[in-house]
Parts: structure tokens; sequence; C-alpha cells
């Protein structure tokens, strides 16, 4: 059975993250390709389908975008990537009931996260899923179309809502804006 979907306004978004709320500060990654196409992977603890964007948690004095390529790195073996955006605000989901008070020792219950746009600068064999820690056994490159859809249900909202700042970046490279200051 699916996840309910998460109604537009229960993605709390804040300008700033509350370092003492019920909230775990955290980074996500849009990974683009230079097709455009967004990096998701299947987490080894799901049971049944479900698809995310790497992300996680941000370590104490650690600036978001240091975690952010910490968390490529920890997750799929490399952090080859420029980043072209970053969000506009933290935003915030909940997690459901029945993972309130199990996940990440029961301390938060939920994550409020800084998300980053980058382009892979790679090649897809260096993407390595068999690290340290694996949390994932399958990755794949999705439409940003599909990516809601394939996402378990309490993310979804919130996926949406960072496709939705990042939509203008899913295009092939030569279409791309250059949002990145460059060092010529």
């Amino acid at each position: 059975m699916r996840q309910a979907v998460l109604a537009a306004s229960e993605v709390k978004v804040s300008l700033e993250p509350d370092p003492d709320g019920p909230y775990r500060p955290a980074v996500g990654i849009a990974l683009f390709n230079d097709r455009g196409e967004v990096f998701v992977t299947r987490r080894i603890d799901r049971a049944e389908d479900g698809w995310q964007m790497p992300q996680g948690g941000i370590e104490p004095g650690e600036a978001p975008l240091d975690a952010a390529l910490r968390e490529l790195r920890e997750e799929i073996g490399t952090d080859k990537a420029a980043m072209i955006a970053e969000s506009s605000c933290w935003m915030r989901y909940e997690l459901p009931a029945h993972l309130v008070g199990k996940a990440w020792g029961g301390r938060w219950r939920g994550q409020q996260q800084k998300w980053f746009a980058m382009r892979f600068l790679g090649q897809d064999s260096e993407i390595n899923l068999a690290t340290v820690h694996p949390e994932y056994f399958a990755w794949r490159w999705a439409s940003a179309a599909s990516v809601a859809e394939l996402i378990v249900g309490f993310k979804r909202q919130l996926y949406l809502a960072v496709l939705q700042e990042f939509r203008h970046l899913a295009t092939p490279d030569e279409n791309t804006p250059d949002t990145a200051q460059s060092s010529s």
C-alpha cells in the first residue's frame, strides 16, 4: 500500500534551520546528468518500492554544501559534481507515525533539509553503491517529471517542491543556464 501524499501546505519551509527543534538538520542533492535527468536510488532497508535522491545529516560545525559533497561520497562513492543552485529555503518533512521514535535513534520526528542542485561531472561507471556503509542497492537516472511517482509517499510532496524550484535545471547541458560562477 502506498503512503499518503502530504498536502503542499504540509511541506514546511524556513529561511534558517531550527538547531534545537525536533527535525534532523540535513541536506539533499538533486544530482542532474548532462541529459537533465535526476539521480535516484533504492534504499536497502525499504521493503516496498521507494526511491530517493541522495540526502543525509549535517555534522556539527559542518557547512551544508560540505555535508552534501560528503554525503555523495558516502552514499554513491563519488563527489564529482558541481553545485549549480541552492534551495531558497530549508524544507521539512515528517516521518510516518510508525517510524517516529525509531529512525535516528528516536531523536527527531523528521528532517529539515537544505537542497542543492548539482551537475554530475563523472562517468556512470564511477558511481559505486558498495560503500563502507551501503544504504542503497540500485540506482538510475530518471526524468524530473517521473521522480515524484518513484519516491516513497511521505517524501513525495517535499520532492515535488524541490523539483519545482530546480525545474529550470532539468535540461540537457547545452540548454542549461550557467548559474555557477566560473573562474576563467
